[in-house]
């Protein structure tokens, strides 16, 4: 049994409204700017919503996690307000208004639905064991690449197709600027190894065995 379920995913921004609207495109997702000055971007499932709340602090550091994304033409993302970084034989590295990092692929023959492809996750310890645990936390399959990372798949419910761990040489400093929520019982969590970073009204902030923030929602009916 899964000790959670993916319920929607989360970015953080300055400007809510410039980045919502951005994101929006990217994603090809409903864009909603909200009263309190965050946005929603919403799409065919609930699991495909994405918020873009407000913080008062920019980017300093390259983003610990960021979104691969399929489109046709980097153009498209430059049209938007991207700024291509670096090009590489597969993708494409870019960054959004904000600086934030992601990458484009638009090798895929066929228009992909949606454009998120995977979660991108940087890690100084184990890949293999960070993804094992979220393996467990999800109750999916965990696949190793020969060539170092590792990666949950098949995540049910969830808009793009996997979460993937990959080593990096420096360790994390500052909150992660995109992380998910998911549906699970903070006790289980903790029990399991995660670290409870404070208690709100209607979610708790949680960490991973590694400090990746994530929110966990009390479990729906």
């Amino acid at each position: 049994m899964p000790l959670v379920t993916f319920k929607d995913f989360c970015i953080d921004a300055v400007d809510a409204e410039l980045l919502g609207t951005f994101w929006g495109g990217i994603l090809d997702l409903g864009v909603e700017h909200l009263d309190d000055g965050d946005a929603r971007l919403s799409g065919p499932t609930p699991q495909h919503t994405v918020w873009i709340n407000t913080v008062p602090e920019p980017k300093t550091v390259k983003q610990r996690v960021h979104l691969d994304v399929w489109l046709e033409d980097v153009a498209d993302a430059k049209a938007l307000g991207a700024t291509v970084t670096a090009e590489l034989p597969s993708w494409t590295v870019l960054e959004d208004p904000e600086g934030g990092e992601f990458c484009v692929f638009t090798t895929d023959p066929a228009a992909r639905s949606p454009r998120h492809v995977e979660l991108v996750v940087d890690t100084n310890g184990s890949a293999p064991d960070i993804a094992q645990w979220w393996g467990r936390a999800f109750d999916v399959p965990v696949l190793h690449d020969e060539r170092g990372f590792s990666y949950v798949d098949d995540i049910p419910g969830c808009p793009f197709k996997s979460i993937a761990f990959v080593p990096v040489p420096e360790p994390k400093t500052v909150k992660n600027r995109i992380h998910i929520d998911v549906f699970g019982v903070v006790d289980d969590l903790v029990a399991a190894g995660a670290k409870v970073l404070a208690e709100l009204e209607h979610w708790t902030v949680m960490a991973d065995p590694e400090g990746n923030e994530f929110c966990a929602f009390a479990p729906r009916d």
